[in-house]
């Protein structure tokens, strides 16, 4: 625990080595990589590798209850997994509750020895770690909203390296906020992860264009933009070229939520590029920005349609052409029935219906790779148990089913899966993320897929290949992935509440052939539920 100031007051927060956000984890495309993981706080704890392959190893995945039981008060784990066929930015973050607010850090990928860029070698590489800041505890904050059956208060600032920044309501912020430090004429890398709990982001930089080079520790053919939209999981890595008159310019990172019903921390955490040789006074003029409106939809839809894979002879683009297993998964939320909740119900989420629930006695991994009965089915349902205009009003009945499900992939299939938002309360977009693979977005599109229409429209050459995605609101997103990695995987939606309250489901596959085709087995310190 470390005891931190932000916008004038102070708390304890669960800090990695002592440091918010936690220190920047460099490693080598083919690294094995061990880390330490010592528990010295009352909650119990796990640390998720986001976006790392986990290759036979999902006892290092890091979710708790899917891959591992967490890590007690007192005790240690040592994670141990190799990066495989991964370079770029990636991060790391608390995998229970609501602890990954404070606890995450960058991940940072080089190539292996003498292997380039597949942009020109930037002058220098920064991490800039975007997140979200509540003045109250947001254990209490949660507990709270679960207790009511009602949403969440919203943050109270949004940060750039875990500070509000100089345009924040504290005076204290003015001195505070980062300061990215650049030389005329120079190439910058910037590293940026959306690690906010719940909400998608505009980022900007005054004055200055930015080329997007890599989504999701993939590398993209490059464009230029002056806004990026990123979700809460996602990644993006731009260059920066220095080339306007030396000066301060402002960095905003602003909330992307179209759906008006949806509360939203609407302040803008704010930084700033600082040329060498400029006055540094705070009444320096510093060249501000538009910050795009919140609802500001065809921003974030013509940022993700510029997405694509570079699709190269050094990083092909390998879609999976036949389908062994095609889902359709609706992602929303639900109404049931709570006694003890403020209007005699709780807000709900779920997939298909079915609002997950977590085994509490061993993890999903554990119970497959022991053939535990009794802690999860292997019947999550395909396709919707009712078929309805999903983006439309909805059934008049609000109620979900709750049932630790899993959908089970046979080694080296290959799936389709459609991600389906549904209107129930009000449509919403939603950061999907899967764990232990990367998929080809090949199609997005508003309104309800259609399986006879949709897929004519869909890009199988050069989709974007990414570990989270962003479905639209009131759309869906077509996804391909072929299941060549054994063992447990979670998928879930990033907005940390939606996860809470059950939207999520896991993936079993099966071992294939032999010892490199199966899990490997536990690490004799794997912790105990």
């Amino acid at each position: 625990m470390q005891k931190t100031s932000r916008l004038c007051s102070s708390k304890p927060i669960v800090t990695v080595n002592g440091r918010y956000p936690g220190p920047t984890l460099y490693a080598r495309e083919g690294d094995n990589v061990l880390v330490n993981v010592v528990n010295q706080v009352k909650y119990n704890v796990t640390i998720h590798w986001h976006g790392v392959r986990q290759l036979r190893t999902g006892w290092a995945d890091g979710p708790a209850y899917i891959t591992q039981c967490p890590i007690q008060p007192g005790q240690s784990y040592l994670y141990n997994f190799t990066i495989t066929g991964q370079r770029g930015t990636l991060w790391y973050h608390a995998h229970i509750l609501w602890l990954r607010v404070t606890v995450h850090g960058a991940i940072v990928i080089k190539p292996k020895p003498n292997v380039p860029y597949p942009f020109s070698q930037p002058y220098k590489e920064v991490v800039v770690i975007l997140g979200e800041w509540w003045k109250a505890d947001t254990e209490a904050v949660i507990n709270q909203a679960m207790k009511t059956g009602q949403a969440p208060n919203v943050s109270d600032a949004h940060t750039i390296n875990g500070h509000p920044g100089p345009l924040s309501s504290c005076n204290s912020s003015q001195s505070d906020g980062f300061k990215l430090q650049v030389k005329s004429g120079k190439t910058y890398l910037l590293r940026i992860v959306n690690a906010a709990l719940n909400e998608d982001l505009f980022f900007k930089i005054a004055g200055h264009s930015l080329t997007v080079v890599e989504v999701d520790a993939i590398y993209t053919k490059p464009f230029s933009t002056d806004t990026l939209v990123i979700t809460p999981g996602q990644t993006t890595n731009i260059l920066l070229t220095t080339n306007k008159s030396p000066s301060q310019y402002l960095i905003t990172a602003s909330p992307f939520m179209d759906t008006m019903v949806v509360a939203v921390d609407n302040k803008t955490a704010t930084a700033t590029v600082h040329y060498e040789g400029s006055v540094s006074t705070t009444s320096a003029t510093t060249t501000t920005t538009k910050i795009p409106s919140r609802n500001a939809t065809p921003i974030a839809t013509s940022f993700s349609n510029s997405l694509r894979s570079l699709n190269s002879k050094d990083f092909p683009c390998k879609v999976p052409r036949t389908i062994d297993h095609s889902l359709l998964f609706t992602i929303g939320l639900g109404v049931n029935p709570c006694a003890t909740c403020v209007n005699g119900s709780r807000v709900v989420a779920a997939i298909n219906n079915v609002s997950f629930v977590m085994p509490s006695s061993a993890s999903l991994l554990q119970a497959h790779f022991f053939n535990l009965s009794g802690v999860f089915t292997a019947d999550f349902p395909a396709n919707p148990p009712v078929a309805f205009n999903y983006t439309g009003a909805g059934p008049s009945n609000l109620k979900t089913m709750s049932g630790t499900r899993i959908y089970r992939l046979e080694y080296n299939s290959t799936v389709q899966l459609v991600l389906q938002d549904t209107g129930i309360i009000a449509p919403e977009s939603h950061p999907i993320h899967l764990h232990g693979f990367n998929f080809f977005v090949v199609g997005k599109g508003v309104g309800n897929y259609d399986p006879k229409v949709s897929p004519s429209a869909f890009n199988l050459v050069d989709p974007i290949e990414r570990n989270t995605v962003g479905v639209p609101s009131g759309g869906w997103a077509a996804l391909r992935f072929r299941a060549d990695n054994p063992g447990v995987w979670f998928l879930h939606c990033h907005f940390e509440v939606h996860t809470t309250w059950g939207l999520k489901m896991a993936f079993v596959v099966d071992n294939g052939i032999g010892v490199n085709e199966s899990i490997l087995p536990p690490p004799s310190d794997l912790p105990k539920c």
